[in-house]
């Protein structure tokens, strides 16, 4: 599981850190890194796939959000023994409140003096 997460974090972190740098003309001196090539990538990809480039970036942030639930869900699914495991402890090491009592006098006790 350690790779997959090794193997998930690094494309992300690369992606985002050069559409981030290269999208605010962070270059460094790269010409990887600036704005016109940022713009360039995304016009090739644009005409690719036959789309707007300025569709491109929500589309993106889309199938990282999605790859990135899909990553938890199979993490999720490995350890649902220790992840039900601690919601039982979280849940037994809790102190359940009592039942508040109804605001009507009971029968037999005096109303306070007023």
């Amino acid at each position: 599981m350690r790779y997959i997460l090794i193997f998930w974090a690094l494309p992300m972190s690369l992606i985002w850190g050069w559409y981030f740098l290269s999208f605010n003309d962070i270059n460094f001196g790269f010409v990887m890194l600036t704005r016109q090539m940022h713009d360039l990538v995304f016009e090739i990809y644009g005409q690719i796939l036959g789309i707007e480039p300025s569709a491109l970036p929500p589309l993106l942030v889309r199938a990282c959000v999605v790859d990135t639930f899909i990553l938890l869900a199979i993490l999720a699914f490995r350890r649902r023994r220790a992840i039900r495991a601690w919601i039982a402890e979280r849940r037994g090491g809790r102190t359940t409140r009592a039942r508040m009592p109804s605001a009507a006098p009971e029968a037999g006790r005096a109303p306070l003096a007023g």
